[in-house]
Order: structure tokens, then sequence, then C-alpha cells
């Protein structure tokens, strides 16, 4: 008996389960609920905008839907929702309605990066920017601070900050 438990024991069966991995903690669990977070948008043309958002969050399956209702200082609001699919420990497909095709968000340790197509123009028009974005979880795990750099064809053109609480 005492060998079945030594070789139960080596191979790992009778070990507690494995604490969450990165990517839950830094995707499911901080963004599950209610999130609120400020920002501000800087372009290189001297447009400036600051902003609240509040976010929904919920888990279903392997996906993680995030609701994020925008205020801009001037009073406009804008809804934009990401559905972000688990891929892999530490990976997901991401979806957004101006988002052009898909992104892939890595985390890796306490820190996620994706980037995307985003159509800045919603109407017929187009007019495409690349997002880099960058998220660092706290070492409180209540706060996430979010850069961004927006790029047109090879120039970068504008710099978001986003800093999230739990």
């Amino acid at each position: 008996m005492t060998r079945i438990l030594f070789s139960l024991a080596v191979l790992g069966l009778l070990s507690p389960a494995p604490p969450a991995s990165a990517a839950d903690t830094m995707m499911e669990t901080f963004f599950r609920g209610k999130t609120t977070a400020t920002g501000s948008f800087s372009a290189i043309n001297g447009v400036k905008r600051q902003f609240d958002v509040v976010l929904t969050g919920r888990v279903r399956g392997d996906t993680l839907t995030v609701r994020e209702d925008f205020v801009y200082s001037g009073g406009e609001r804008d809804r934009k929702t990401w559905r972000f699919v688990r891929t892999g420990p530490a990976t997901y497909s991401g979806t957004r309605e101006d988002v052009v095709g898909t992104t892939t968000l890595r985390v890796d340790g306490n820190t996620a990066r994706f980037n995307y197509l985003v159509d800045l123009d919603p109407g017929p028009g187009k007019n495409i920017v690349r997002f880099f974005d960058k998220m660092v979880l706290a070492d409180d795990g209540r706060t996430i601070a979010n850069t961004a750099s927006v790029w047109k064809y090879i120039f970068p053109v504008a710099r978001v900050t986003v800093d999230f609480r739990r």
C-alpha cells in the first residue's frame, strides 16, 4: 500500500489541485463582474480625450465576455464588447465590434499583450489603425495598468493609457 501511495504521489496524482494560472488570475478572475477604469487618448495631431469606463465581465465555458461602457469627457457615450475565447493555458482569441479580424492575447506572468486592427470610421469609409496593448497586473491583484500605442501604417499616431480597478 505504501508503494502505491508513493507511486501516486510521484506521479502527482495525490497532490492538491494546481493554483490558478496567471491567465486565470489576470483575465477570468480580474475581469469577471464589475470593473471600473479611467483613461486617456493622446494623438500626434493634438487631440486629447479623457474617459471613464464601467466594465461588466462574465465567463461561460472558455469564453470571457467583457462589455465596456465608455463616457468621454465631452459627454459622448459608447459601448464595445470584447469576446475572448481561451485557446491555450495562457492564450486567447479575441474579437470586438470594431476590430478587423481577431487578435491573439498572450499572458506571461502578470503581463498580457495583444495587438489588433481597428476601423476608427463608423461609416462606410475605412480608417484602419493598429493598437499594441500591454496590460500589467499589479502585485495587489486589484489594478491593471494598460498602455497602448496606436500606429497608422508604419507611423505611431497615438497613445492610450487605461487604469483598471476592482
